[in-house]
């Protein structure tokens, strides 16, 4: 079989040989405080994650005048374009977590909603970019991103074979990872669908992902033994937090257990060669009856 192939984001190698890259999502999660963003920042980097990612929207662009006047109250205002604008960062915002993530040494980028959002964080020079589940249909947007030249990852929550295998053929497969994704908030375990990670591996010759958005981490782990090279995870402070987002993200304890499931796992798993390990020799001589 052809050996699969492998994306580089930053310092680090994504692919079957490597170890599971991590990724610890905002999102909208810190609603829109500068404060809760470096606080999740924080927990990330306490839990060992290997990148930390945010969503920028240009908010005329993505929605209509409409939806956006649509009442909606929120700790903004009264109307979902409050919340929409409330929950944006602007330049300087992102110029400080740009600083912060390099103070604590972890990756950051972001999922662009829009082309004008991919043109202002080229100023941030993201090692790569995310491409949200409602965006995989977004012709123009994936050849946006596309010419950026930067690794990709997609996710393909609401999506079947014919979408995902659109958007490949726009955004080619190298420099892509590709993420088995479920988009209900919370999702419920039949919804997952853990073994469409295996599908999407014999259909694509590219790192496979998967981006959950279920309640607990069992099923993560479980995306992980079934193949998944990288992962993604909504991060919270307190899912009982405000947000539309909160209760389907993990809290720093889980993140931690997550992480560190994922690395003990990386190394039970061996190489597969069967051995007598150095540890067992005197268990062997005791046991074992002399003939």
């Amino acid at each position: 079989m052809k050996k699969r192939k492998v994306v580089t984001i930053g310092n680090r190698f994504i692919g079957d040989e490597y170890p599971c890259y991590i990724i610890a999502e905002v999102g909208i999660n810190h609603n829109g405080s500068l404060e809760v963003a470096k606080k999740l920042i924080d927990s990330a980097v306490e839990s060992g994650c290997d990148a930390i990612k945010f969503q920028k929207r240009t908010v005329n662009a993505v929605y209509s005048k409409e939806e956006l006047a649509r009442s909606r109250e929120n700790p903004f205002g009264s109307t979902n374009g409050d919340l929409k604008r409330g929950l944006e960062f602007d330049l300087q915002k992102y110029r400080s977590i740009d600083s912060y993530c390099k103070e604590k040494g972890i990756t950051w980028f972001v999922s662009c909603w829009d082309e004008g959002s991919v043109d202002f964080m080229k100023q941030f020079d993201p090692p790569c970019y995310k491409i949200a589940s409602a965006c995989i249909t977004d012709d123009q947007l994936l050849y946006h991103h596309k010419k950026e030249a930067k690794p990709l990852i997609l996710s393909t929550g609401m999506s079947d074979m014919a979408i995902i295998e659109h958007a490949v053929e726009i955004l080619g497969e190298d420099n892509l990872i590709i993420m088995h994704c479920t988009s209900t908030y919370p999702s419920r375990p039949e919804e997952l669908n853990l073994k469409g990670i295996e599908t999407l591996r014999n259909r694509f010759n590219i790192p496979i992902g998967y981006s959950g958005h279920e309640v607990g981490l069992y099923t993560t782990f479980a995306a992980v033994v079934l193949g998944a090279c990288c992962v993604e995870r909504h991060i919270t402070l307190d899912r009982a937090m405000w947000g539309s987002d909160q209760s389907a993200s993990v809290e720093p304890q889980g993140v931690k257990r997550l992480v560190a499931d994922i690395r003990n796992w990386e190394v039970a798993k061996g190489d597969g060669n069967i051995r007598i390990y150095e540890r067992e020799i005197p268990i062997m001589e005791k046991l074992r009856r002399v003939t």
